[in-house]
């Protein structure tokens, strides 16, 4: 499946409109998604770039730098002109217990980078980004932003990486650290039922020329129209989505699945599913280069891949605004 490629801020990678993300096939950690078998992760990453797909989103804490193991092993043997784009990151550490910590410190940055490197089995990262700008889990507390902005900048210049971005970060970090070096993308959370960045951000990056990968399109899966009230209950419980995600709880988990139906019936006039329909809705802000989707097996690359080029219209675009305003009003009257 071939679909129009999108130049990423002022680099020059031409990516898919959707990348592959990699965050549940690290198997389970302190965020991660549970059990996951290396064959239907592996089978999953070469089903995404049979489709068309043509860049890899990873991080060493996805399952503590398992995930980019499993797709150096997946991409082994294949030609270079048919390797996906790798894009990666830094900033979250953990020890020998899985506890995760967060460093912005120049000397970390750098090994973290070099390990990254051994992982993926490459002598560049295409695209190298500062995973959070404080710890996730913590007070919200700031590290050294521009510190870490000059070592990726560094890294870039030593060869080590071919662009540098970031993830996670406001519009007033970006511009602190845009006066350091150019940002060539943000790796925001944007999907339907979170919309915070429309605000701020994304004004800032459509101004500045800084590509915006949006990452959770479907919600971590609550979009996809698997995600009914049954599943839920059976979420593991090592499953970080059971522990944090508010949407998956009353009021607004009844909210979520009447929306999820409404996405379901417009998708059903093309023959895609209620997935599909929330990817094509995230890719069809003019701010947003391309979309993340994570997949846990090959099935699931199915299920979005069709996703690379179903675009909505006005008229369906509109109709998700009232299913929007529906669900806003129900999660408002529930109190």
């Amino acid at each position: 499946m071939t679909s129009a490629r999108r130049r990423l801020g002022a680099s020059d990678l031409e990516i898919s409109p959707l990348g592959l993300g990699t965050w549940a096939i690290g198997g389970p950690w302190l965020f991660g998604w549970g059990e996951q078998e290396d064959a239907d992760s592996i089978a999953a990453i070469r089903r995404a770039v049979a489709s068309g797909i043509n860049w890899i989103d990873t991080a060493p804490a996805y399952g503590l730098g398992h995930a980019e193991t499993v797709i150096a092993r997946a991409l082994a043997g294949l030609p270079a002109a048919e390797r996906p784009y790798l894009f990666t990151k830094c900033s979250l550490l953990w020890d020998d217990t899985g506890a995760i910590s967060h460093s912005l410190a120049a000397a970390s940055l750098r090994r973290e980078c070099e390990a990254s490197l051994r992982r993926l089995g490459v002598e560049a990262i295409d695209l190298y980004q500062i995973h959070w700008p404080h710890h996730p889990d913590g007070d919200g507390t700031e590290g050294p932003i521009e510190e870490a902005w000059e070592t990726l900048a560094a890294l870039r210049a030593e060869g080590k990486v071919r662009w540098i971005g970031v993830s996670n970060f406001d519009a007033g970090q970006l511009d602190r650290i845009s006066r350091i070096a150019p940002v060539t993308s943000l790796q925001p959370p944007y999907s339907m039922v979170r919309r915070k960045i429309e605000k701020e951000i994304l004004p800032w990056c459509a101004a500045h020329g800084v590509g915006v990968l949006a990452y959770s399109p479907m919600a971590a899966g609550l979009l996809t129209g698997a995600m009914t009230r049954e599943r839920v209950a059976r979420l593991s419980a090592d499953d970080w989505r059971k522990r944090t995600n508010p949407e998956l709880r009353e009021p607004r988990l009844s909210a979520n699945l009447e929306l999820v139906a409404s996405l379901a019936g417009i998708g059903a006039r093309h023959g895609r599913g209620p997935g599909e329909v929330a990817i094509a809705w995230t890719l069809a802000n003019p701010a947003v280069t391309a979309a993340i989707v994570g997949a846990r097996n090959a099935t699931q690359v199915d299920g979005f891949a069709g996703a690379l080029t179903f675009r909505l219209d006005a008229a369906e675009l509109a109709e998700i605004d009232v299913a929007l305003a529906r669900r806003t009003a129900r999660i408002a009257a529930a109190g």
